[in-house]
C-alpha cells in the first residue's frame, strides 16, 4: 500500500524539525540471534540513508565474545559507502574500541554508561566511577582528533533489579558525562517503563542544572507501549533529536525485559502528523523495514508498516 496523505495539524510550542537518529543497523540487530550477512546490513545502512536519514548508527567495537552479531564492524565500515552530509557513529566500548574506529576514520562514536550500579556491572563489569573513568580518556581523545561523542545513559527511568531511579543520580551522572566532553547525551529508557511525569520532571531537572535541550537526545523502548507518548512529552520540552530503530527491532542482551525500540515508522508517522520536519520519507522506510524482517523472517512490530504493506 502506498502511504496516503492525511494532511498535518500541528500543536503549538512544538520543534519545526527532529532529526532522527537511527540505531536500527547496531541497536537493532545486536540482539537478534541469527547473524545477518554483511552485505545485507551494508544494504540497510544504505537504504536507511536512501530514505533520508542523516544519522546511522551503524556498528559497535565491542568485542565480538559479548555481541557476536557485530564482529564484522571492520568489514561492514569498509563496504558502506559514507554520503556527505551523514553521520554515521559507532559505539565504542574502551580506548582500543576507539583505535579501531579510527583505523577506520570514524567521525562520530558513542559510549555507553550506566545510571545504575548493577547494569553498569552486569554490561561493563565494574562499577558507576570506574566505567566513568575508563570514558574519560576515550572522550578526551575523540575529541582532540575533532570526533563527535555520544554518551548513551542507560535505565534512566527503571532497572529491573533495583526498580525505581533516582532522578538525582541520573542527573549527576549525565553532567558528568557531559563535562567530560560529551557532545550529546541520549537518555536510555532501556526497559521501556518510563511514563510521561518522569520524563518531564528528569528533563527539567537536567534543565534545572544548565544542560540545555540541544545537548539531550531521547531513546525510548516500547515496552509498556509509552514510547511515542514519552516522545511527545520530550518534545513538548524542546527535545529535537529522538533516537528509533526501523521496525522496531532491537532490545538489550543484558536485560531480557527491555523489547523493542520505539519503531521509526511510527515515530514519523507521529511527527509528520504533526507537521515536524525530518527529512524521511516514509514509504522507502516502511519498504527497508519490510524487506530486512522478511529476510529475517521476523514479523514487523511497526505498527505503521503493518498498516502500509
Amino acid at each position: 500500500m502506498i502511504a496516503v496523505d492525511y494532511g498535518t495539524t500541528p500543536l503549538p510550542n512544538l520543534p519545526g524539525h527532529v532529526t532522527i537518529c537511527e540505531v536500527g543497523p547496531r541497536d537493532g540487530l545486536q540482539n537478534e540471534s541469527t547473524v545477518v550477512p554483511v552485505e545485507i546490513k551494508a544494504e540497510f545502512v544504505a537504504r536507511l540513508v536512501d530514505a533520508g536519514h542523516r544519522v546511522v548508527e551503524t556498528t559497535s567495537f565491542v568485542h565480538p565474545k559479548w555481541v557476536p552479531q557485530l564482529a564484522d564492524a571492520e568489514e561492514l565500515l569498509s563496504q558502506v559507502e559514507r554520503v556527505s552530509g551523514v553521520r554515521y557513529p559507532v559505539l565504542v566500548p574502551n580506548e582500543h574500541g576507539l583505535e579501531r574506529a579510527l583505523a577506520r576514520d570514524v567521525r562520530d562514536i558513542a559510549i555507553f554508561a550506566s545510571a545504575t550500579e548493577t547494569f553498569a556491572q552486569r554490561n561493563l563489569n565494574r562499577s558507576i566511577e570506574q566505567s566513568l573513568e575508563m570514558f574519560a580518556p576515550v572522550i578526551a581523545r575523540a575529541r582532540a582528533a575533532g570526533i563527535g561523542v555520544r554518551g548513551y545513559l542507560s535505565m534512566c527511568f527503571g532497572d529491573p533489579w533495583e526498580g525505581e531511579v533516582s532522578r538525582q543520580q541520573v542527573v549527576r551522572i549525565a553532567t558528568q558525562l557531559l563535562d567530560a566532553g560529551c557532545t550529546e547525551l541520549s537518555l536510555g529508557d532501556t526497559i521501556g517503563v518510563a511514563t510521561p511525569g518522569q520524563v518531564d520532571a528528569l528533563l527539567r531537572d537536567l534543565f534545572e542544572v544548565g544542560v540545555s535541550a540541544d545537548q539531550i537526545a531521547v531513546h525510548f523502548h516500547d515496552t509498556y507501549g509509552q514510547a511515542l507518548t514519552n516522545t511527545f512529552v520530550a518534545l513538548q520540552r524542546g527535545i529535537t533529536t529522538i533516537d528509533a530503530s526501523a521496525g522496531g527491532l532491537g532490545g538489550c542482551p543484558y536485560a531480557g525485559s527491555a523489547t523493542g525500540n520505539l519503531a521509526t515508522e511510527d515515530l514519523v508517522w507521529h511527527l509528520h502528523g504533526l507537521g515536524i520536519d525530518t527529512g524521511i520519507d516514509l514509504q522507502k522506510l516502511v519498504e527497508t523495514s519490510a524487506w530486512l524482517v522478511g529476510y529475517m523472517g521476523r514479523t514487523c512490530l511497526a505498527r505503521t508498516v503493518a498498516a502500509l504493506t
